[in-house]
């Protein structure tokens, strides 16, 4: 099976839903289409802002799978659905900079929109599951 982004069997059927796994995996494709874009003055900026975004996500991740509280969890649940919202909104700014890459920020555009729905599926859950106690 190929990951989102095209790669060769990096992502086993398994792995499907390891958000962990997953989370890395896109952010490791933001630093590689962010490596490929041209170095310009408006290209340098929206580089750091996708990378930053992009690759924290999995970072927040990790950090609500070690939570130490369900709030703390929830918290950072919540930073990683930020962030991927944060990174649509700079794959924009980069097709609007970089119109050539309109299908590859797409394809990125588009595993930031599940990854955001996902998010926000965790934390309905999680907040649903808190009122029910």
């Amino acid at each position: 099976m190929c990951d989102t982004y095209g790669n060769t069997e990096r992502v086993s059927r398994n792995n499907k839903y390891d958000l962990e796994e997953r989370t890395a995996l896109f952010g490791e494709a933001v630093i590689e289409f962010a490596r490929s874009l041209p170095k310009d003055v408006i290209n340098l900026e929206l580089v750091k802002q996708i990378v930053r975004s992009g690759t924290s996500i999995g970072a927040n991740y990790m950090e609500a799978d070690g939570a130490e509280s369900k709030k703390d969890f929830r918290h950072k649940i919540a930073i990683c659905k930020k962030e991927a919202k944060e990174t649509k909104h700079w794959l924009r700014m980069i097709v609007k900079a970089n119109p050539e890459r309109k299908e590859q920020c797409r394809v990125l555009w588009q595993e930031a929109q599940e990854l955001t729905l996902i998010f926000s599926s965790i934390l309905s859950s999680s907040r649903r599951n808190k009122k029910e106690k």
